[in-house]
């Protein structure tokens, strides 16, 4: 019981963690910023907008990020706040 216990209070300390995202700045980020940064972006996504920033040039607003494959509206929407462009 002690180790429930010990678990229920971890998961409830880190929790508050996992939804803080850190500004990231999309038009310079690696993969790997971006994976840690955004919620709901993943490694794979991460790197679809690297490679469609690639093709593509910079992002010129935040709802651009919408045009990645992958990445829809709730995605930007969920991190309008943590998206930088400069």
């Amino acid at each position: 019981m002690n180790v429930l216990k010990s678990l229920l209070l971890s998961v409830l300390l880190l929790s508050p963690l996992a939804v803080l995202a850190a500004p990231v700045n999309i038009n310079t980020a690696s993969a790997d910023q971006l994976a840690t940064s955004l919620k709901g972006v993943g490694e794979s996504k991460a790197q679809a907008i690297v490679d469609y920033r690639t093709q593509h040039g910079a992002f010129k607003k935040a709802d651009d990020l919408a045009q990645v494959k992958g990445i829809g509206e709730r995605t930007v929407e969920l991190n309008r706040q943590d998206i930088l462009l400069d």
